[in-house]
């Protein structure tokens, strides 16, 4: 079952005995350990220590150097004499502008021990610096989850749409908007009923996304969303769905973050009681 380990998990059917249940444990154990290892990454999502909006109007950020804005020439900042970024490997100073940057598009630039994240999300630029000491991500306990079980792994079938559709959806940040282009759905059968689950594309090629709530929602799991990433349909649009790897998004962990929600028909009507919890109930 090794081959597995970073991607297709293994149908429900083939974890018969014993010795298969064992190994379908050891490769979710594996994988979570290496999810949780990208999460408290030095420079991931527990290290930022701010969320700034920016307008035209330049702002210095107590955790950042510089004055920042945007405008037609989209980001702008202005360092004060002594103060440096490094931009692409390159050392600038003064008056720097990153240009226009596409919808959740980032660039990332070094300050010291620190990056600064330059980003735009929802039509609006911002910056995020993160700091690898922020008590956030130094004092993490990691985050429990159900114990894995082969029942939550599932068979299911992605139908595409036509033609992509513009999905609009709302975020954890009041106002705030997200628009995807939605490939299709995923039709499957849980707890003896009939489900789907809109899908995005995920961030392997031909890959999946999922953003769900369900009735463990605010109970046991994070109330807003949790995501699932879906490995690439087969010919027939066979998918499987293993919801023992749904996973929080960083809104669960720090409110600088500007996760989407799901659409309103991802609200499962079945308790799925597997993947991660809500870890601002579990410590």
């Amino acid at each position: 079952m090794a081959p597995r380990a970073t991607g297709t998990p293994a149908p429900t059917g083939s974890v018969t005995s014993p010795a298969d249940r064992e190994a379908f444990v050891r490769e979710w154990e594996e994988w979570h350990r290496r999810h949780e290892a990208a999460r408290a990454d030095r420079y991931g999502f527990l290290a930022i220590t701010g969320l700034y909006w920016l307008t035209e109007e330049p702002q210095r950020l107590p955790d950042a150097p510089g004055e920042w804005s945007t405008g037609p020439d989209g980001v702008v900042v202005t360092l004060a004499p002594g103060e440096e970024l490094v931009v692409d490997g390159e050392t600038v100073g003064g008056r720097y502008v990153f240009g226009v940057i596409p919808e959740r598009g980032e660039v990332k630039a070094r300050w010291g021990d620190a990056v600064i994240e330059v980003a735009r999300r929802g039509g609006n630029d911002i910056v995020r610096p993160r700091h690898p000491d922020n008590p956030v991500r130094t004092g993490y306990p990691g985050t429990p989850a159900f114990p894995p079980d082969p029942r939550w792994v599932v068979t299911g079938r992605f139908v595409p749409f036509d033609e992509p559709r513009p999905t609009t959806v709302g975020a954890v940040v009041e106002g705030l908007q997200h628009v995807y282009d939605t490939p299709g759905r995923v039709e499957f059968e849980l707890a003896g009923r009939a489900l789907s689950l809109t899908v995005f594309n995920g961030h392997a090629p031909g890959g999946l996304l999922a953003l769900f709530t369900d009735a463990t929602s605010g109970v046991t799991t994070y109330p807003a969303n949790r995501s699932l990433a879906i490995d690439p349909p087969a010919a027939d649009g066979t998918v499987v769905l293993d919801f023992n790897r749904a996973v929080n998004l960083p809104c669960a962990y720090t409110k600088f973050a500007t996760c989407p929600l799901p659409p309103p028909e991802n609200r499962l009507p079945v308790a799925i009681e597997a993947g991660e919890k809500d870890p601002r109930r579990h410590g």
